[in-house]
């Protein structure tokens, strides 16, 4: 019997481990999947647009919070999204994250635009544009999920922060990774990238079409086991480099996810491939989860249990032919399923459905219609939690990261 099982293995559901297992709680991890850290940018988003684009994160999370109530921010203030922020920094390890919430980095995207968000890996931030500096994209042939020119040139269509013109440009270079292959995936390339003999091939490459002064911009495929990769390529060119995340999967995503699943099964358990069936309750309490497993289901008793299986994109929310939508593990109350989810207006108002999810107390405990925990030592985190378009926000991350500490927190004050 562990002290806590959490369901989910996305950065709600690692990080309520790894805070729980730091305190010396026995935790197991059970998951369906992977998670899907591995999908994102290997960022972190506190939020980016209110609908405005937000250049202060942290500041602009109190306001947001003050004029949206039913939102899953109402539960935090900034100065704990802050906090969340800065133990999510010190757990990875500044090789891995950089920032602390305050402003919002603008970084290219592989369609060339400029996203904002709050963390960013180290090996990203120099393609922040800057006035009076020049930007060179750097297209791998045998890579066919970044097409540089389209990037160079959407990039000078903007500006950067001080309204100043970004100049751009794209070039092009022909790197066998795997002998033979012409069409190799991101993964491929960044295993490559590892070795220190295949970066000084890339550099061999690149620095013929460097001029003075260039920033270089390459796919985020710069090593996967390697967090200096990129120091390394650029100190071979002399040029300062950052990478451009790419379409999933997310090499970035990768590192990241890595780096806690690691310090999850340093000292946690941790069960993969194996969705939960259903679940034992006696008098509102959650006595075990029953798992799929290898030739027979399982059992998984606890004292406290976190629900962090994210919303409609992992199969947590579902929503069946007749506009009905559940939570799939343990029935939950929604809120926001009233009228009409989807509207026809796609390109217009958001539509209601992205909003639908689990209302919850301030220790992250599931609410019925009446305000009561459903459940009085189950914690729901993450893309679970209703009232955000997590996605036009780009407010995803830090609500599953804030609120799976809360929820951690909440457990260990309880002991």
């Amino acid at each position: 019997m562990s002290d806590v099982v959490v369901i989910g293995a996305g950065l709600a559901g690692l990080a309520a481990t790894v805070r729980l297992q730091e305190q010396g709680r026995e935790v197991t991890l059970v998951t369906k999947g992977i998670g899907g850290l591995q999908l994102g940018q290997g960022t972190v988003d506190v939020l980016g647009y209110s609908p405005e684009l937000v250049t202060e994160p942290l500041a602009a999370v109190d306001a947001y919070r003050a004029e949206h109530p039913d939102h899953p921010y109402g539960h935090f203030r900034g100065s704990e999204v802050g906090d969340a922020l800065a133990w999510l920094v010190d757990t990875v390890g500044e090789e891995l994250l950089v920032g602390d919430g305050q402003r919002n980095f603008r970084l290219p995207t592989a369609v060339g635009a400029l996203r904002p968000t709050a963390l960013a890996q180290p090996s990203m931030v120099a393609g922040e544009p800057a006035d009076g500096r020049n930007y060179v994209f750097v297209g791998l042939r045998r890579l066919k999920d970044f097409y540089p020119d389209l990037v160079a040139a959407n990039l000078a269509r903007q500006t950067t922060a001080s309204g100043a013109p970004i100049h751009a440009r794209a070039v092009h270079v022909d790197l066998e990774v795997r002998e033979g292959e012409a069409d190799t995936s991101g993964l491929n390339f960044a295993r490559a990238l590892d070795r220190p003999e295949v970066r000084q091939q890339l550099c061999a490459l690149v620095a013929p079409l460097l001029e003075d002064g260039d920033i270089v911009g390459f796919p985020a495929v710069l090593g996967v086991e390697d967090a200096g990769a990129w120091r390394d390529i650029a100190a071979r060119l002399g040029h300062d480099v950052f990478e451009v995340p790419l379409p999933p999967p997310s090499v970035p995503g990768m590192r990241l996810n890595e780096r806690l699943t690691r310090l999850v099964k340093s000292r946690s358990r941790l069960i993969v491939g194996s969705r939960v069936l259903g679940y034992e309750a006696e008098d509102g309490h959650v006595v075990s989860v029953t798992i799929k497993s290898a030739g027979h289901h399982r059992q998984l008793r606890a004292d406290e249990f976190v629900l962090a299986t994210g919303g409609f994109e992992s199969g947590a929310l579902a929503m069946d032919s007749y506009g009905t939508v559940t939570e799939t593990t343990f029935g939950l109350p929604l809120v926001g399923t009233g009228g009409e989810l989807v509207h026809a207006d796609y390109w217009g108002t958001e539509q209601p459905l992205f909003r639908v999810g689990v209302a919850v107390d301030e220790a992250m405990r599931p609410l019925d219609e009446d305000g009561t925990p459903v459940l009085d030592n189950l914690h729901a985190v993450g893309g679970l939690l209703a009232g955000a378009t997590r996605w036009r926000e780009k407010s995803g991350d830090a609500i599953a990261l804030v609120s799976a500490l809360r929820a951690a927190d909440s457990i260990l004050g309880s002991k």
